[in-house]
């Protein structure tokens, strides 16, 4: 297992992070021994860490083999706090301060049942300026936000949310083709830049929060409205503030 310099050192601590985050890559139980080479450790050295982790319900033995795997306690934890109100509450600041920048709004997407929906908006300080509400709704194939999420998505995942959507299934299939395509190259260059198929008079540029290492939890765009109030910045400025925000986004979110 990769280790990390820490300015602060806690053993102990480190070494319990270390099992849980092994366990969890794991679809089998796991014993002491093996654990420990995972880990890079002697086996007598997690011992007591594993007895600790098992009292507090985060590890459990398998009947049979005394093999230890992950409980559902972590499970249960992260879910005490809604996903979604964690990300909106780790964007509303960063993209506050990009809208104010740019003067453009901008705006926070994710999937629900298989659209796009928009959980939060950070609206241009410019008297003419774009406005979505939140909860609005709108088809994933007609939005650059629903195809950068369509695009970071696993090739499994995507085609089954694909092939529940009445429009893309209406597609003749050269459309198809050209439409996987399309997604193929959003994932390869990292955002979407495009002109809007829902708005005239708007361009936008697109950027997952998060990446295929990570997953992709949401997607930031912001909605270029051309107007003579405009600051002028060349589309390589507007994606590099974009692209340090869906940066600072995510370490707002701890990854």
């Amino acid at each position: 297992m990769e280790e990390k310099v820490s300015k602060y050192q806690a053993p102990a601590l480190e070494k319990g992070l270390d099992i849980l985050e092994y366990l969890s890559q794991k679809a089998t139980p796991l014993s002491q021994t093996e654990i420990a080479n995972g880990i890079n450790k002697n086996p007598n050295e997690i011992y007591r860490m594993l007895v600790c982790l098992e009292e507090r319900g985060y590890l459990v033995r398998e009947e049979h083999s005394a093999k230890y795997m992950l409980s559902l306690k972590l499970y249960n934890l992260s879910h005490r706090h809604s996903p979604v109100d964690e990300i909106r509450r780790a964007s509303q600041h960063p993209m506050h301060n990009l809208a104010a920048r740019l003067k453009q709004s901008c705006h926070l997407g994710v999937l629900y049942n298989d659209q796009l929906m928009v959980i939060f908006q950070a609206k241009s300080p410019s008297p003419i300026a774009l406005s979505i509400e939140e909860g609005s709704l709108f088809p994933l194939l007609l939005t650059a936000s629903g195809r950068v999420l369509l695009a970071f998505l696993e090739e499994s995942e995507r085609m089954t949310i694909l092939n529940r959507i009445p429009l893309y299934k209406s597609y003749p299939v050269r459309k198809q083709k050209a439409f996987l395509q399309e997604l193929e190259d959003v994932q390869q260059k990292g955002l979407y830049l495009g002109t809007s198929d829902l708005s005239r008079g708007v361009t936008d540029i697109v950027m997952p929060i998060g990446n295929l290492e990570t997953g992709v939890f949401a997607s930031l765009a912001v909605s270029i409205l051309t107007t003579e109030y405009d600051e002028k910045f060349t589309s390589e400025e507007i994606i590099s503030e974009v692209q340090s925000c869906s940066q600072t986004i995510l370490n707002r979110l701890g990854f």
